[in-house]
């Protein structure tokens, strides 16, 4: 352990602040990584690029495996994300998505629709942060029968300070102390999940496996196939991939580690400048990582229990300013995890590769435009599912689109009709009407540098239109 002064401050800071024992453990365990120069690089030729996985569309599975599987798995969403970068200040997935319904709303949905159908118990339990938890249960508190007997609905992600580049000390910022913390990146949720005692209530409840997924993945449905293989496979731990495409560049993706042949996951983060060409390659690395991952819950304990809640999941070093919106603010270390990076912990850890109807993130405004419009379609089993045999590009100005609410200023009505579409670029600064039609591929530009309005009924077909 190293005895440096900053360790001892931040130490005490997070005592103070009534963070576990388990998560400053393992705080100060990735403080002597980075104290000793780990910069967390996964550098190309120490791995070579996974090629052959299993793939669900191969995968014979018995309708009783999967039931029973099912009947034993719990549904994990991590919810820590206030949607920052959408201009949002309290949890992503209170943003409506469709019809009114937010993701929340969808999710309890999606769960509520499988136990009606397949009678599994199927329990939901969200990691929250701090700033995410109240408006979060509030939310659900309207799906009267989402609770499952004697489990939480929640836990807590832990938080950690920034450290300042110069010095490693845990960095002052009395303008906002908020901006003094930092979530660990969701590699916190098996500190988190144990110290919460979440993982022993799931257990002793009779669950074994967990699927984990992010909250604004709407694609991340309960599937029984997929419980049922992986209960069969054995495996302690499995992620779900899908196929790569020019739009999924600069999306983690699995390798198998040379020195010992053990599968591992690598994020830009992880990767060095130069060597960039090699991880944004969809043909080198035909595979992302979609954060969608199966867990058994009985041989996490076991992996946390035997390493006292230190995983050692590779570091990620982030250099930000203490304030993001000023430059001028001090750099600061944030120590992140990736929660994908465990695959590494856990002999006989696998991948399977699921359609990309499983991969529904939205992480701008482009995406969400697309969700709510005709392009999908709310199936019955609560999942957003393509009403097309493909999803049109989609590219809004982000000096006018960027935040949802410059997006719902402009787009009063809803969604235009998109699934005719092959692509929407929008430059510049366009209203659109009621009832507006896009087939093709569309450009709208900004000639005027003026506001511009597309009138209700247009009819929008493939060429471009100048405001």
């Amino acid at each position: 352990m190293s005895d440096a002064p900053g360790l001892a401050a931040a130490q005490a800071k997070m005592r103070e602040a009534g963070v576990s024992q388990a998560a400053i453990d393992v705080f100060s365990h990735y403080y002597g990584e980075l104290e000793a120069g780990a910069t967390g690089l996964i550098l190309e030729d120490t791995i070579t690029p996974l090629t052959d996985p299993a793939t669900l569309a191969d995968a014979q599975v018995p309708d009783e495996v999967a039931r029973e599987a099912l009947a034993k798995t719990a549904i994990i969403k991590l919810n820590g994300g206030l949607g920052t970068s959408m201009g949002m200040d309290r949890a992503k997935s209170l943003l409506p998505v469709r019809d009114g319904a937010s993701f929340l709303d969808l999710i309890a949905g999606q769960i509520l629709r499988t136990r009606e159908a397949t009678g599994a118990p199927l329990p939901l339990v969200l990691m929250n942060s701090f700033r995410t938890r109240d408006d979060s249960l509030e939310a659900l508190s309207a799906h009267a029968d989402l609770a499952v007997d004697g489990l939480p609905l929640d836990f807590l992600q832990n938080k950690e300070p920034k450290l300042l580049v110069d010095g490693l000390e845990p960095v002052e910022w009395p303008q906002d102390p908020e901006l003094e913390w930092c979530p660990p990146g969701h590699g916190d949720i098996y500190t988190a999940i144990l110290a919460s005692g979440v993982l022993d209530a799931l257990l002793d409840a009779g669950f074994r496996y967990a699927c984990v997924s992010n909250a604004d993945n709407l694609g991340a449905v309960p599937s029984a196939t997929l419980a049922g293989w992986f209960a069969a496979s054995g495996a302690p731990y499995a992620a779900e991939l899908c196929p790569r495409t020019a739009m999924d560049r600069k999306g983690g993706h699995l390798a198998v580690r040379k020195s010992d042949g053990q599968l591992i996951l690598r994020d830009t983060a992880q990767t060095a400048e130069d060597e960039m060409h090699f991880f944004t390659d969809e043909f080198h690395h035909p595979f992302f990582h979609t954060n969608n991952l199966w867990w058994d819950l009985e041989k996490l304990k076991v992996a946390l229990t035997e390493r006292g809640a230190v995983l050692g999941l590779p570091l990620i070093r982030n250099v930000k300013h203490v304030d993001p919106t000023d430059k001028e603010s001090p750099e600061v270390f944030q120590i992140e995890t990736a929660m994908g990076a465990a695959i590494e912990v856990f002999e006989g850890a696998t991948a399977i590769v699921v359609g990309r109807d499983r991969f529904l993130p939205v992480k701008t405004t482009n995406e969400l435009l697309l969700l709510r419009s005709d392009a999908y379609t709310l199936d019955e089993d609560g999942a957003l599912r393509l009403a097309v045999r493909k999803a049109p590009t989609i590219q809004l100005d982000p000096d006018f689109y960027k935040t949802v609410q410059d997006f719902d200023r402009r787009f009063p009505h809803g969604a235009p009709s998109l699934k005719e579409a092959s692509s929407l670029t929008v430059n510049g600064d366009w209203t659109f009407g009621a009832n507006v039609v896009v087939r093709g591929t569309v450009v709208l530009e900004d000639d005027n540098g003026e506001p511009n309005r597309v009138p209700d009924g247009a009819v929008l077909e493939g060429g471009i239109t100048e405001g």
